[in-house]
């Protein structure tokens, strides 16, 4: 498992990204897991009906892929999530790529806190926009607390 990156070797316009192509199954394991069992989601005669004409992701399955990204790559492992606003400007269908990316915008080295551009794209078209703001671990702070 990779350390990830702590907060001293962060850089304002670093990058990572994570793609995945939403399927069926994302679909109903998400509204399983949350709950959110929307017709817009599971009805594709329900959708028909709608401005979208089919069924389309939940949002916030697209958005989740955000936490891949922040979780396991930029900051990775130990960063901490302290909140997230979003902008859905698109929907995300069945069959679609959607690639999360996040860009570090400014630093807080007061508390080890980064401020994070959000950004989920379809085919290089973003279908959400936010930011993230988030608690990243120290190399200072690791070095001593395995020190005791």
């Amino acid at each position: 498992m990779s350390e990830g990156t702590f907060f001293e070797d962060l850089e304002v316009g670093q990058k990572a990204s994570f793609g995945k192509t939403i399927t069926e199954a994302d679909i109903v394991l998400f509204a399983a897991v949350t709950g959110d069992t929307n017709p817009m989601h599971l009805n594709a005669e329900y959708a028909r009906d709608t401005i979208f004409k089919e069924r389309i992701a939940h949002g916030m399955l697209a958005a989740g892929l955000i936490t891949k990204v922040l979780g396991t790559q930029l900051p990775g492992p130990g960063t901490i999530y302290l909140s997230q606003s979003l902008k859905f400007r698109a929907p995300v269908r069945i069959g679609q790529t959607v690639t999360a990316t996040v860009e570090v915008v400014a630093l807080h080295p007061d508390k080890h806190r980064a401020t994070l551009r959000t950004v989920c794209t379809v085919a290089g078209q973003p279908v959400l926009e936010g930011e993230a703001f988030v608690s990243v671990p120290s190399r200072a702070m690791r070095h001593a607390a395995a020190a005791e």
